[in-house]
């Protein structure tokens, strides 16, 4: 029978398997109540799940980060995508996750979705928040599970079906999808959920902006239209976050140095900079009121490659470390290498230091550079 250790250290037997929300009741009612989802032997799983052998508990709520991200992976995936579906007819819904503070959800929609319809979408949320429905997980065998997308017309689904490994939405070779009151509306998702939307606080999330995406980030694929939203365990920590943002904005350097004449940004030239006359006026100034400080530290001026082959950042241990948030310059061929932007300068520094012996006398040796 269950060996139950909780977070605090003490331990709760029970006589035959028990899932975490009778744990949660076992511990107090008002615990029971506040339950989200279940993190068990350190993996988030539904508060429903049947525990049949000794295991480590914690049960999350929206006071925690982790039950705040249930709440929102709910949202975004029963009630957003279910809103989108029902507003306009004939929407192919793609993928839901949770980002920092929130949520989107990319769809291929005839529809052109704007800031101006996020009033309507969100009233529809609203709409689906008041039935309270329950949502509920079902394994599929993936043939299964292939066929019910299909049926629906939902190839974006279909595609992550063919494509999942086992650690993706597969659990023993079975694919995890969440049905909402056991109604027409199913979504193909790893979990965990919510066991009912009535725990979603009703005003404190709002959709927040819309962009283009192509799917599996390809530029070859369909372009899809991701909606953003955030939301937080209460209107407060809402209204909070939303000023917050506003304030950014009023500071936002893009703003500022457009308004000012400094530079502007445009989409010919993603992350790069066009100066302009008073802009490069005043980062010369700066420029050369930093190489003045450095050259009375001794530093000498030096310049290296931006764009560097993989093989010097696998050297480095950047590659292993950081390769999937680098930007990186795909081989164009199969022999052709693959180059990356440098994150930093010290690897290129040491390669200039290579090329000739030093002796412990010169040492230290101090560069500096100024990056484009």
């Amino acid at each position: 029978m269950p060996k139950i250790t909780l977070p605090d250290g003490s331990i709760r037997s029970f006589d035959a398997p028990v899932t975490a929300l009778q744990v949660a009741e076992n511990i107090s009612l008002g615990l029971a109540k506040a339950a989200v989802a279940a993190k068990i032997n350190g993996v988030q799983k539904d508060i429903y799940t049947l525990i049949t052998d000794d295991a480590k508990l914690e049960i999350l709520t929206l006071k925690n980060e982790e039950g705040l991200d249930v709440m929102r992976h709910t949202l975004t995936a029963q009630v957003l995508a279910k809103a989108l579906k029902e507003l306009y007819k004939g929407t192919l819904l793609a993928i839901g996750p949770t980002v920092e503070n929130g949520f989107y959800y990319d769809v291929l929609s005839e529809h052109k979705i704007s800031v101006d319809d996020f009033p309507k979408i969100e009233a529809k949320m609203q709409d689906i928040l008041a039935t309270k429905a329950t949502v509920k997980r079902h394994m599929l065998d993936k043939q299964a599970a292939i066929e019910l997308f299909k049926n629906k017309g939902e190839k974006y689904k279909v595609d992550i079906i063919e494509n999942a490994k086992e650690d993706d939405t597969t659990e023993k070779g079975k694919i995890s999808v969440y049905w909402q009151n056991e109604d027409k509306f199913v979504d193909l998702c790893r979990g965990p959920h919510l066991q009912s939307l009535e725990q979603i606080p009703a005003n404190a999330f709002k959709l927040t902006k819309v962009s283009g995406a192509y799917w599996r980030g390809d530029a070859n694929n369909e372009q899809l239209q991701r909606i953003y939203g955030v939301a937080f365990a209460d209107k407060k920590k809402l209204d909070a976050y939303l000023l917050m943002i506003e304030e950014a904005e009023k500071r936002d350097h893009r703003k500022i140095g457009k308004e000012l004449g400094l530079f502007h940004l445009q989409e010919e030239a993603v992350g790069q900079v066009f100066w302009h006359q008073k802009g490069w006026t005043l980062y010369k100034t700066l420029e050369n009121y930093i190489r003045d400080k450095i050259t009375a530290q001794n530093y000498i001026e030096v310049k290296t490659p931006i764009l560097v082959d993989r093989k010097l950042w696998e050297q480095s241990g950047h590659w292993s470390k950081f390769g999937q948030n680098m930007f990186v310059v795909p081989a164009a061929e199969e022999n052709d290498s693959t180059l990356a932007v440098k994150p930093m300068n010290c690897p290129c520094h040491v390669q200039i230091f290579k090329q000739s012996t030093v002796s412990y006398r010169e040492l230290p040796i101090r560069m500096a550079e100024y990056l484009n």
